[in-house]
């Protein structure tokens, strides 16, 4: 080998012998800068986490249902026979009371019937009188006697039978109310099967209304709720007065009715109700965060400080706002849990917590 060659292999070897050494320093500064960063981590309280004092707030939670609003009584007004209407006693959507005559059926033939059966009945309580008196004599038999006072008392029930077909001309008013558009005329011919109006009480009105069968158990006659309508912002409320024996087959829900007041008569039977069903209240109740929360095989946990530590605590949850989630076991007031960055975290952690 020449001179020259073995000087060149010599240049490249230290070359080489340079780039490996320059590696080897450059590598263990970044080692032992990374030990010094993981020193000042655990010097400072390792990672940084928001979190949150509990502290205990009344809480109501409750159910959003929908119902409909239902007239307290409602009824289709028909006339119990056919015939001629005579006289209309009712403005359209006025109020009416119990027993007002609404309508009067032409009686003509029957207040005829009913004068022939008077007299028919007079001259048979006269027959029967005279028959007494002969059977005192022994004038005349017992059963001739008989057959005199059965055709006075026969006559009597036929005047019986034409005042009640007589009572059955006239249309009342079943109950107080507000009577609805009539579809019939004076002079008009009607038989039991035309709707004459309908009448409703609205003095009152019944709100009705499913609950899931899951709080089925919770509904209580007597319960008081809360309804709204569509375009009115005020705040209804209603108590419940009956409750359907058996859950419903096809939807799993109770179905509940209640009665609530209208005196503004604002609300109107047929429209749309929202609904806020009472679930349980608490006094003294502890919020968190649902996203403090992490779903785990069994259940739910959550990361609370101990000693400048992450401790991972098991909880039971109930009821829930928009943001936050009620805790029923596993917490007590003035723990401090850990609301953000929890996913990465384990039992044990060290933590620098953050409070807002």
């Amino acid at each position: 080998m020449s001179k020259k060659a073995i000087i060149f292999l010599s240049i490249g070897l230290l070359i080489v012998l340079g780039l490996v050494t320059y590696r080897i320093i450059t590598n263990t500064k970044k080692d032992e800068a990374n030990k010094s960063a993981g020193g000042a981590n655990r010097a400072g309280g390792g990672n940084k986490v928001y979190g949150r004092v509990v502290q205990g707030q009344p809480f109501a939670d409750y159910l959003s249902l929908s119902g409909s609003i239902e007239a307290n009584e409602v009824v289709e007004l028909h006339s119990e026979v056919s015939g001629i209407v005579e006289n209309l006693n009712f403005q359209e959507g006025s109020q009416v009371s119990a027993g007002q005559v609404l309508l009067k059926i032409n009686d003509a033939e029957l207040r005829a019937q009913l004068a022939q059966a008077k007299t028919r009945s007079e001259l048979a309580g006269e027959n029967a009188r005279r028959a007494k008196l002969l059977l005192e004599k022994e004038a005349i038999s017992q059963e001739e006697y008989d057959i005199a006072s059965a055709d006075f008392r026969t006559s009597e029930s036929q005047i019986q039978l034409i005042n009640a077909q007589l009572s059955r001309t006239l249309v009342r008013a079943p109950f107080s109310g507000k009577i609805g558009l009539r579809n019939i005329s004076k002079g008009s011919y009607i038989t039991p099967a035309n709707v004459i109006a309908n009448l409703a009480n609205t003095a009152q009105v019944k709100l009705l209304f499913s609950v899931p069968e899951r709080y089925a158990h919770m509904v209580n006659k007597g319960s008081q709720v809360e309804f709204s309508i569509q375009g009115d912002e005020q705040k209804f409320s209603a108590v419940v007065y009956a409750i359907e024996p058996v859950i419903e087959a096809n939807t799993r829900t109770l179905l509940v009715k209640a009665i609530s007041k209208n005196s503004s008569n604002k609300l109107i039977p047929g429209v749309f109700a929202n609904v806020t069903f009472p679930l349980e209240t608490v006094d003294n109740g502890l919020l968190v965060p649902a996203e403090a929360l992490i779903p785990i095989q069994n259940g739910k946990k959550i990361f609370v400080l101990r000693e400048g530590k992450a401790k991972e605590v098991i909880v039971e949850t109930g009821g829930r706002t928009d943001a936050d989630v009620l805790i029923t076991k596993g917490l007590v007031e003035g723990d401090t849990i850990l609301t953000s960055g929890v996913m990465s975290l384990r039992d044990g952690s060290p933590v620098q917590v953050i409070l807002r």
